[in-house]
C-alpha cells in the first residue's frame, strides 16, 4: 500500500504580502507628528488654565468673594486658597508650555483640578466634563512626558552631551 498517495503534496510556500514597508512609513510620519502632539495638548490645557488666572486677577475682589462663598477649598483659609489658587494658573501653565519641569507641573495641574472639581458643587455636568477631559490630558503629559519640543528634552541633551 502506498501511503504517499493518500497524502496531498505538500503546498508551495507562498509569501504574503508585506506591509512592512508601509507600515515603517506611516509610523516615521507618526514619530514627526508626535512632538507636535505633545506640544499641542501642553499648549491647550496650559491656555485653559492661565485664563482662568487671568479672570482671577481681572477682579480680584470678585475672586475673593468666590472663594470665600462659592469654593470650598478643604484645609485652607479663602483669602490664601485664592491667592494659592491664582498663583497656580498663572505660573504653571507657563512651565507647562516652554517644557520646563514638565511631569512636576502636569502633576501639580492635574492634582489642582481635582481639587477645583471638589471645592465647587455648582459645577454642573458639562464642567465636570471639561475637568475629565484637562485630567485626561493632564495625564497624557504626566506619563508619556514633554516630547522633544521642550526645555527638558533640549536640557536632557546638553547634559548627555557634556557628560560624554
Amino acid at each position: 500500500m502506498d501511503l504517499s498517495a493518500s497524502h496531498p503534496a505538500p503546498l508551495a510556500k507562498t509569501r504574503a504580502p508585506r506591509f512592512d514597508g508601509a507600515a515603517n512609513a506611516a509610523l516615521k510620519g507618526l514619530a514627526l507628528f508626535t512632538p507636535l502632539l505633545d506640544f499641542a495638548i501642553r499648549l491647550l490645557v496650559a491656555s485653559v488654565f492661565f485664563q482662568a488666572g487671568l479672570t482671577k486677577i481681572a477682579s480680584w475682589s470678585s475672586t475673593l468673594t468666590l472663594f470665600e462663598y462659592e469654593y470650598a477649598v478643604p484645609l485652607l483659609p479663602p483669602e490664601l486658597a485664592a491667592w494659592l489658587g491664582t498663583a497656580a494658573e498663572l505660573s504653571l501653565p507657563v512651565l507647562l508650555v516652554l517644557g520646563l519641569g514638565t511631569r512636576l507641573a502636569a502633576l501639580a495641574l492635574f492634582l489642582f483640578n481635582i481639587v477645583a472639581v471638589i471645592s465647587y458643587p455648582g459645577l454642573g455636568e458639562v464642567g465636570l466634563q471639561h475637568h475629565q477631559y484637562w485630567g485626561l490630558l493632564l495625564l497624557v503629559t504626566l506619563c508619556h512626558g514633554p516630547g522633544k519640543l521642550s526645555l527638558d528634552h533640549l536640557i536632557r541633551r546638553w547634559r548627555g552631551r557634556r557628560a560624554a
